[in-house]
C-alpha cells in the first residue's frame, strides 16, 4: 500500500470514528446527559402533558395512572418530552417523573416463571395492561414484581424496555 493510500485509509477511519462519536453525542439529553430515548415512569397520580416546555403551553393530555411507563424523547430545561405506548404525550415537568422502571404487560394472562426459562415453573399470571415493576432484565428476559409476585417473562411481552436491554 502506498503512503498516499495509507493516508486515505487513515482519513476515512478517522471520519468514521468521528461520525460514530458525534452520533453517540446526539443520543444524549442536552440537560441531563442521559440517553435519549429512555424509559421512566410517572410518579404523580395526575400528570399534565403540554404542547410545549412551559406551564404557559396548553395541556394536550392528562396521564392518570401512577407508575405508568413513558419514554423520554427530548429535554429542555426542567421539561421532558414524553410519549406512551400509543405515541400520545407531550412536554412534562421533570418533577412528575421517576427513574423507577416499570413496564406494561402486552400479553393477556402472561405467565411469570420462577427462572428466565420457559420450562421453569409458573409462579403467577398477569393480565393484559397491568403495570409491573422491573427488577432486572438480561437481554431476553425481565424479572417483574407484580402486586408482590415476582417472576421472569420474555422481554417481547412488555412495553417499557428496549429489545436486548440489560440492567439489574
Amino acid at each position: 500500500m502506498t503512503r498516499k493510500a495509507t493516508g486515505l485509509v487513515v482519513a476515512v477511519l478517522l471520519a468514521v470514528v468521528s461520525t460514530a462519536a458525534l452520533a453517540q453525542d446526539t443520543q444524549r439529553g442536552p440537560v441531563t446527559g442521559f440517553p435519549l430515548p429512555r424509559y421512566v415512569s410517572i410518579q404523580a397520580s395526575e400528570a399534565f402533558a403540554r404542547r410545549g416546555p412551559s406551564r404557559s403551553h396548553r395541556i394536550d393530555w392528562v396521564f392518570q395512572r401512577r407508575n405508568m411507563p413513558v419514554q423520554i424523547v427530548a429535554e429542555h430545561g426542567h421539561w421532558r418530552r414524553v410519549v406512551d405506548r400509543d405515541g400520545a404525550g407531550g412536554w412534562m415537568h421533570y418533577s412528575l417523573l421517576s427513574g423507577v422502571r416499570t413496564a406494561i404487560i402486552e400479553t393477556d394472562m402472561l405467565e411469570l416463571h420462577q427462572r428466565p426459562d420457559p420450562t421453569s415453573p409458573v409462579v403467577a399470571q398477569a393480565e393484559l395492561g397491568v403495570i409491573a415493576f422491573l427488577d432486572e432484565c438480561n437481554g431476553t428476559w425481565c424479572r417483574l414484581n407484580v402486586a408482590g409476585h415476582r417472576g421472569w417473562v420474555p422481554m417481547d411481552t412488555l412495553w417499557g424496555v428496549d429489545p436486548g436491554e440489560s440492567f439489574d
